[in-house]
């Protein structure tokens, strides 16, 4: 399997205090291109931490983390921005929408600030938001819809500049479980067309058991759970 994102032997330390707290311990590991992987673990136990380090967003504290063949960590400060907004989506537990633009102007935003044209994002934006069932609900400010609604809406622009790795840390955790069943397929389904790779971060089993393999983040190191 070829792979869009691996970590060599990674290892995250943070200071609580005097005292070193380490995160993640030695990681190694690869995920594929098409990939649909949820990672899971008890809170703290490093799950946003890996994400953060996938991204660019933090930094470990040993090895190496790689998109392609590019060294993340290698990155200067502008260049892991640009590589986030150009090939990287990102769908957080809190939505994460700008409440002073409309629904179609939070979709489209990501494909903009890549250099999109604005009609050819526009178009792209409304084309997701149908594929979400909310292409009535453009105009609308994001207070106006319920959690479902503004979950669909965040992974529709998560989605919009067809990024390469899609991450989503939680993205059911505030919704009822009928919602989130149903936000999950759509997340799963869309990426799976979209031919990327999806690192999902989730405290439920029956989110975990939609994805291709599960891993879990116990005592700092990244272990594979068995298939359902």
């Amino acid at each position: 399997m070829t792979h869009l994102v691996r970590l060599d032997h990674v290892s995250k330390d943070y200071r609580e205090g005097d005292e070193p707290r380490h995160v993640l311990r030695d990681v190694t590991a690869g995920f594929g291109v098409g990939e649909r992987v949820a990672i899971q673990g008890r809170s703290g136990s490093g799950k946003t931490t890996l994400l953060n380090l996938l991204s660019g967003i933090d930094s470990p504290s040993s090895g190496q983390v790689f998109f392609g063949d590019v060294i993340v960590s290698a990155l200067s400060e502008r260049e892991r921005t640009l590589l986030r907004r150009d090939r990287i989506g990102q769908v957080f537990q809190f939505f994460n929408l700008i409440p002073t633009l409309s629904v179609v102007e939070n979709v489209r935003l990501p494909a903009e600030l890549c250099g999109t044209p604005r009609r050819e994002a526009s178009g792209r934006a409304l084309e997701l938001l149908d594929r979400v069932g909310l292409a009535d609900r453009q105009a609308d400010f994001p207070d106006r819809l319920s959690g479902g609604e503004q979950q669909r809406v965040a992974i529709a622009r998560a989605l919009v500049h067809s990024p390469k790795l899609l991450l989503a840390d939680e993205p059911t955790g505030n919704l009822d479980d009928v919602t989130g069943q149903a936000v999950m397929e759509l997340l799963l389904g869309l990426t799976h067309e979209a031919g990327g790779t999806l690192l999902l971060v989730t405290h439920s089993d029956q989110v975990a058991a939609l994805a291709d393999r599960v891993l879990s983040i116990e005592s700092g190191r990244l272990v594979p759970q068995p298939s359902a």
